[in-house]
């Protein structure tokens, strides 16, 4: 006769293990279908606003192929020479930006929205490096379109605010904008999931606030009292955190009403150009 080896107790204590080995799996796949949700399909062709329209293909470091729009400026703007490098939130693709990119647009500046990696055309999968490698790219391309530094905006969208402000940190840009961003995913998982550990075991940071000390260019923060998903205390800490000068101009609606809040948003942009072109900085170009 077999003897079973393991006894009742110990093939309990090998279920638990196992369990307790499979959560932090099971968390990295839930924190990751909470932080992204792209669309591959593009809705929109970017042509509907009737300006003129580059379709854009370019490569991040690593080489992944990338996907982009570049709206010229016209060329009689006074702004003819500055761009607007969107960032765009966690949600759909560039074809749901046109709201954002008409408001700009009516600043006189160019307009350059990317898709990152796992977004719309763009190649790839979705990771916080990885979103940080493509700004990055997108920048260069618009370095070698000839824009300097200097004269561009990295303006961030809601997710997309925490990867401007990496790349303001590892870039030389002349403005950031934060449109509807939270202060990290930690806090915004702490606030959405209170029953989860989420400041301890979180992999995915997009810490906004701790970086924006380091960042040494004018700031303009858009945020709607009214957002219920990133709350109006997130915009009042990244605005206390962010050095002079800096701007805070409230939006309206919820959260993804604020972020294409389209009159507030040219009133805000047009406020922070009037703000960088004060720079002593830039008149010594």
């Amino acid at each position: 006769m077999k003897r079973n080896l393991l006894s009742p107790r110990r093939r309990q204590f090998l279920v638990a293990l196992g369990a307790l080995l499979l959560l932090p799996v099971m968390f990295r796949w839930f924190e990751h279908s909470q932080v992204y949700h792209p669309t591959r399909e593009l809705e929109t062709s970017g042509r509907e606003l009737g300006h003129a329209l580059e379709e854009v293909e370019f490569r991040a470091g690593d080489g992944v192929r990338l996907h982009g729009w570049f709206f010229p400026a016209d060329t009689n703007s006074p702004h003819a020479g500055w761009a607007a490098l969107v960032c765009h939130g966690n949600g759909g693709n560039i074809s749901h930006r046109l709201d954002v990119t008409a408001a700009l647009l009516k600043t006189g500046v160019a307009v350059f929205l990317f898709d990152y990696r796992g977004y719309g055309r763009s190649e790839g999968r979705p990771g916080e490096e990885g979103t940080y490698r493509d700004a990055q790219a997108a920048y260069t391309w618009l370095r070698q379109k000839g824009f300097v530094g200097e004269r561009i905006i990295a303006f961030g969208e809601s997710l997309g605010g925490a990867v401007a402000t990496e790349l303001a940190l590892r870039e030389k840009v002349g403005g950031l904008v934060l449109n509807s961003t939270f202060t990290s995913i930690p806090e915004m998982g702490a606030e959405l999931f209170p029953w989860l550990p989420v400041r301890w075991i979180s992999s995915i940071k997009y810490d906004t606030h701790v970086k924006l000390p380091r960042i040494k260019v004018p700031v303009l923060i858009l945020h709607s009292r009214a957002d219920t998903l990133a709350r109006y205390a997130h915009a009042e800490a990244n605005f206390a955190a962010a050095n002079e000068p800096k701007l805070l101009c409230e939006l309206t609606g919820d959260h993804n009403e604020a972020c294409a809040d389209g009159p507030r948003v040219t009133a805000g942009m047009e406020k922070l150009l009037k703000l960088i072109e004060a720079q002593p900085s830039l008149h010594a170009q």
